[in-house]
């Protein structure tokens, strides 16, 4: 076996081996498809043939292929990739393996993705940044139900250099007719989910035929090699570049009162010094000042390239904007329908907030539930109420303000989005934007010249939305009442929601499921911040029993003025309490989703007020509420 031998150019000048290095172009690359069609074992035999392995990798393979390789005593290429014992023990890839290497004409970064329907997360994790698909088929077995997944996966997510490699010819004797009845297979099915057009290669991952030389036991086949085909595939860069100018601003670069620069990664398109822009979505023109790269002052740039320029003009630009092509900007709106593969566990809990992240803006964002799930064998829209873990569907997505986009299939960078959970800051969804909703292009904000700072200033007041939570019979309305009382006494104008009463109008409409309570609470939050708006003191009492919703209306409001009020009273004495006969009820299996009996309740981690009702009365609550908001502290806040 013959281990990595690096260029003879980097002992004579490393500068000009580095240089010749930096100028090669880089394809990423995935390889995918059905479990045990060999594309850990074709990555190895790829990272070998091209001379990646160095000699104590080498060692090391050889040492694993004797002790857990499956090829006897040859060596197991699939084991340079699989690195993790449970993967080599099951001989299964689980996880996603990035590798690098090069060759004279170009870098490549491939992943190896897994094959199991329960790692699907996994492969589109993969996909997301790739150029070129590898899609793997055994040779024995053609096109399977993974393959057709993988493939419209690797589709939908934008990927369109598409390599049909068939595996494992060896085993089939090199055949030509069956090599054509898959790729005729194949072919029928690519065109049903828009796959134009994709390259067929006859090879052997073990043998290494075809993959970086041609196989003399397939003389019928007279295209490219793996690798040669690889090294002449067009990467998303080149076209990247064709595309208007696009500039997501991820840090405003303020060394000294004399410099501002914005900088960050060219999405689309290229720039010039003197080119025309426009920051988006404030809509200001201006002009490109300097452009300035690692290696400093330059004149122009172009996609993909991290820069930071300066502007002619004093315009207001931050993180989260877009600096863009004056007369081609991207489109804003704060509603979408969007394609969303589910990565997570947890079911998707329609109207719940989540973070929105997309390039380099973060928004609140809530998920309606989907129009139609969709089956990646049949292509079939079916119904559904949510989203689990690998479905992908079609559903709209709710900002709470506009964001910059493009559709996804005009960008990836401006397009495709992930969603994370609120609580746990973990990734739940990849998704991909298909357009602005006709009613979010159509709804505009009205501009009000009596502005919320007006209001407060005729009140007299600072607004505050104070929110009242805790468990049935906790006593969240009588301290409210109480703190309302109080507030009317000294002249201050205030209103309060309660949870029961707004059931009996607003809210008629919802039940008491999760869903539901999650919705009850946005809309209550959206009342809460319109009556701020309007300079009150607005009191809210309900249990909203969800830390995630409690999150989302805070971020309704201004800074400081939302004021988490925890009513904390233990289960017991809630529940003895109990004048409505709610507890007994619940405990009789006569109301469902009941909060502390049948569906949890999410105490506040940090209140900015935590009343104990073991050890304060509700007058006393009452009394230090009120002095938080009107700044009079006590020992006891």
């Amino acid at each position: 076996m013959t281990a990595y031998r690096p260029d003879a150019l980097v002992a004579e000048d490393i500068d000009a081996y580095l240089a010749g290095h930096a100028a090669k172009s880089m394809l990423r690359f995935i390889t995918c498809g059905s479990v045990d069609d060999g594309k850990s074992t074709l990555i190895g035999r790829l990272l070998y043939d091209s001379r990646a392995v160095f000699e104590d990798q080498l060692a090391a393979l050889e040492a694993d292929s004797a002790r857990v390789g499956t090829q006897g005593a040859n060596i197991d290429f699939a084991l340079l990739v699989d690195g993790l014992s449970a993967e080599r023990e099951q001989g299964i890839t689980i996880d996603v393996a990035y590798r690098f290497f090069a060759t004279e004409k170009r870098k490549f970064i491939v992943a190896d993705t897994p094959g199991h329907e329960q790692y699907t997360r996994n492969m589109v994790t993969g996909a997301s940044t790739a150029d070129c698909a590898v899609i793997l088929i055994d040779a024995r077995k053609g096109v399977l139900t993974q393959t057709r997944r993988h493939s419209y996966l690797a589709h939908l997510v934008g990927i369109r250099q598409i390599v049909l490699a068939v595996n494992k010819m060896d085993l089939v004797g090199h055949d030509r007719a069956t090599f054509q009845s898959i790729v005729a297979d194949y072919t029928e099915f690519a065109a049903s989910i828009g796959i134009g057009a994709f390259t067929a290669i006859p090879l052997s991952g073990l043998t290494g035929a075809n993959v970086t030389e041609p196989s003399a036991d397939m003389g019928w086949y007279d295209g490219p090699t793996l690798l040669a085909h690889l090294e002449a595939v067009p990467v998303d860069a080149d076209r990247a570049g064709q595309r208007p100018f696009r500039l997501p601003v991820q840090w405003v670069n303020r060394p000294d009162l004399d410099f501002r620069g914005f900088a960050g990664t060219i999405a689309g398109g290229r720039v010039s010094v003197g080119d025309p822009v426009r920051i988006v979505p404030s809509g200001r023109t201006t002009t490109i000042a300097r452009i300035l790269g690692p290696d400093g002052e330059r004149t122009r740039a172009i996609a993909g390239e991290a820069v930071t320029v300066t502007l002619a003009d004093e315009v207001d630009c931050s993180r989260g904007d877009v600096i863009a092509a004056s007369d081609d900007p991207p489109a804003i709106a704060d509603q979408f329908a969007a394609t969303l593969v589910w990565l997570t566990d947890q079911p998707l809990t329609p109207g719940r907030g989540y973070w929105l992240k997309l390039g380099t803006q973060t928004v609140n964002a809530t998920v309606q539930p989907p129009r139609h799930v969709i089956d990646v064998n049949t292509q079939a829209q079916l119904s559904a109420a949510t989203l689990s873990l690998n479905d992908i569907g079609v559903a709209e997505v709710y900002c709470d303000r506009p964001i910059v986009f493009e559709p996804y299939t005009a960008g990836v960078e401006l397009g495709g989005f992930i969603l994370i959970d609120r609580a746990t800051n973990a990734t739940v969804a990849a998704g991909m934007i298909d357009g602005a909703l006709r009613r979010a292009e159509n709804v505009h904000w009205q501009s009000i010249h009596v502005t919320r700072e007006a209001h407060a200033l005729q009140k007299g007041q600072t607004p505050r939305v104070l929110w009242f939570t805790g468990l049935s019979g906790s006593g969240k309305s009588t301290i409210a009442n109480l703190v309302e009382k109080k507030l009317h006494a000294l002249g201050r104008h205030s209103f309060m929601l309660d949870g029961d009463n707004i059931r009996h109008g607003l809210n008629r409409d919802l039940d008491f499921s999760e869903s539901g309570r999650i919705e009850n609470i946005r809309r209550v939050g959206e009342v809460a911040r319109l009556m701020a708006d309007a300079g009150l003191i607005v009191l809210t009492a309900f249990i909203s029993p969800f830390r995630a919703e409690r999150a989302m209306v805070r971020t309704m409001v201004p800074p400081g003025e939302f004021v988490e009020i925890f009513i904390d009273t233990p289960l017991a004495t809630a529940e003895a309490r109990d004048v409505k006969g709610l507890y007994a009820k619940a405990r009789a299996g006569e109301i469902a989703d009941f909060t502390g009996i049948s569906s949890p309740y999410e105490a506040p981690e940090r209140p900015e007020i935590h009343i104990d009702t073991l050890r304060e009365t509700p007058e006393a609550a009452a009394e230090r509420i009120v002095e938080h908001i009107f700044g009079v502290w006590s020992p006891d806040l």
